[in-house]
């Protein structure tokens, strides 16, 4: 069997490699190749926009969750949150933009949550959240330019067609898909927010210098 040049060659120059080694070098290089699509052309493309953001807001169901609704006996509605959401938030949060929740349900769960995060920009029970949303702008100073908005359903549409940085997750209804500048590779309550966190956090320039603080 010649030797193959591109696969990594663990026996080592001018020694056939056995199937496992050759499986492994696959392995190695579709991870690279993942790694690189995910910081691929539109990645990339949308560093400018999210540079410029200062807060970014995101919905609940279907966003920071799956959109699954669960209701106890008692008539309580579970939640469940991805704990990496939940650091990229608080990176976000360190890299110095604001985060704000802005959903139409309301719930405890959120609530807790959001008091988890330290979050101070919270608004639940809100389904005309354009009026939030002007709320906002003008409580903080911000031009439309310098906010950053996660949804995933119809309710999202007019504050994704105004914010600068309009983003949602790889199982949105096709007409958010749209309208919206970044669409993440993970669907919403596995990990997509930290996907947009990750994002922003780098077009700040600040991905390396939050990263060393959990290498040192």
């Amino acid at each position: 069997m010649p030797e193959n040049k591109n696969i990594p060659n663990p026996a080592g120059p001018g020694n056939y490699p056995s199937d496992c080694e050759i499986t492994a070098g696959f392995r190695q290089m579709a991870t690279a190749q993942n790694d690189e699509d995910e910081r691929g052309y539109v990645w990339r493309s949308c560093l400018p926009r999210a540079k410029a953001i200062k807060i970014l807001l995101v919905d609940v169901d279907g966003v920071l969750t799956d959109g699954t609704i669960i209701y106890t006996h008692a008539g309580d509605e579970i939640k469940a949150f991805h704990s990496r959401d939940g650091l990229g938030l608080r990176l976000l949060q360190e890299a110095g933009v604001e985060v704000g929740i802005i959903t139409a349900r309301s719930s405890e769960a959120v609530t807790r949550r959001a008091k988890d995060l330290k979050l101070t920009h919270v608004y639940q029970g809100i389904r005309e959240k354009l009026v939030v949303y002007e709320e906002i702008l003008k409580k903080l100073n911000l031009s439309a330019a310098e906010v950053g908005y996660m949804g995933d359903d119809w309710l999202d549409l007019p504050l994704l067609t105004r914010v600068g940085f309009a983003v949602t997750v790889s199982d949105a209804v096709p007409e958010v898909k749209k309208v919206s500048h970044y669409i993440t590779r993970r669907p919403g309550g596995r990990g997509a927010v930290r996907e947009v966190c990750d994002l922003i956090i780098e077009a700040k320039g600040m991905y390396q210098n939050l990263l060393a603080r959990y290498l040192a």
